[in-house]
């Protein structure tokens, strides 16, 4: 099996490159891959198939082996993959091995739920420091932590390393707050503002749009009732019975 043994320097002969080139598509799916390996240790298992992760990831297994290879994770025939070295190699090439600081920037009810949320301790990530230009909310503790006013920024961000903003504000806030996070250094931003935000080239940005997957889903929901009522679909009583008759 061609993974990445526990303590092994990225780089050696056989194991994973320090930067692999990984396709987009791949990228988004390795969370998918871990998230299910979490489940499956936590379960007990120590391997797992490729058809078994796959199904627990919700991918088909070519897909997931060809995605694997790009790490050179293969697995043993008739074995599978090595759960545990699979969740550090995943871990490794995702970066959560850094335990990464995270800031929040706007503590309304998004800003409380995200600042609450275990999952990031969980998964390699510290949520740091709360801010927020809202004077009435600046001293509120939430999850143990004081909201502290956006001003300060810069001091805790150099005192704090942190890596990743995530921006909850209104969407007239979020690109002022995306400037306030680039000039103190923070090149990785999470928007949950409905809105796009200009950025220089080295800062990442990942956008999450609730109303965009609602509108997504209901394009599939009209989709679905289109053909339900086209001839012969599955809302045509007569076009069932032929079917069922023939």
């Amino acid at each position: 099996m061609s993974q990445q043994r526990h303590g092994s320097t990225p780089g050696e002969a056989g194991d994973v490159p320090a930067f692999p080139d990984l396709p987009e598509a791949t990228i988004a799916r390795l969370p998918e891959y871990l998230r299910a390996l979490h489940h499956l240790a936590e379960a007990g298992a120590e391997t797992v198939s490729s058809e078994g992760l796959a199904a627990a990831a919700g991918v088909n297994s070519a897909k997931l082996r060809k995605d694997l290879s790009h790490l050179g994770s293969y697995g043993t025939r008739g074995v599978g993959y090595d759960v545990a070295l699979l969740v550090d190699q995943i871990e490794y090439i995702l970066g959560l091995d850094k335990n990464r600081a995270v800031c929040v920037v706007g503590v309304g009810n998004l800003g409380h739920a995200l600042a609450g949320y275990a999952g990031f301790a969980s998964r390699g990530f510290r949520v740091v420091a709360l801010f927020d230009a809202d004077h009435s909310k600046v001293g509120e503790v939430i999850n143990g932590m004081a909201v502290r006013h956006i001003s300060d920024l810069e001091a805790v961000a150099a005192a704090e390393s942190i890596a990743i903003g995530v921006i909850a504000t209104p969407p007239t806030a979020a690109q002022a707050v995306a400037d306030l996070l680039v000039a103190v250094g923070v090149t990785s931003i999470l928007n949950f503002a409905p809105c796009v935000l200009s950025v220089p080239p080295n800062v990442d940005v990942r956008k999450v749009d609730l109303a965009i997957e609602l509108q997504i889903l209901s394009f599939h929901e009209h989709r679905k009732a289109s053909l339900t009522a086209l001839p012969g679909g599955a809302g045509d009583s007569a076009g069932n019975q032929e079917a069922v008759g023939s």
